[in-house]
């Protein structure tokens, strides 16, 4: 863990704290050669040179994972994922967004979690 990760976390209260730590692990776990970054003020995962996963903050508690194809909005014609858990909602064909409520709702959701993060990597390299 790079020490700007580290003081992002020691930042954040101890149940939030929990949450983040395991949304984190499920997704450093989903693929191989993520890079964890401290970027748009949230942990954020890059695969190669681009950035692909982003956490958030929900104001009212929780953890928000975004799937993107980068901070500009790219042509989604002929871009398509499939979410058959439905586990994300998708405001544009690139562009997920899972909510976790807290530890014990990442957990639940963790295969599913995985799983869509791991796809959504392979589809976007």
């Amino acid at each position: 863990m790079s020490p700007i990760v580290a003081d992002f976390l020691a930042g954040l209260d101890p149940t939030t704290r929990n949450t983040i730590d395991t949304v984190r692990g499920l997704v450093l776990t989903a693929a191989d050669n993520l890079v964890e970054e401290i970027k748009w003020n949230a942990p954020s995962y890059r695969h190669g040179d681009a950035h692909r996963v982003t956490l958030g903050l929900e104001r009212k508690g929780g953890i928000r994972i975004v799937l993107h194809r980068g901070a500009k909005v790219k042509d989604a014609r002929g871009f398509a994922f499939a979410d058959p858990v439905g586990i994300a909602r998708w405001p544009t064909p690139d562009r997920g967004v899972i909510l976790v409520a807290d530890a014990e709702d990442a957990t639940a959701k963790g295969a599913a979690i995985r799983d869509i993060v791991g796809r959504w990597i392979a589809a976007t390299a």
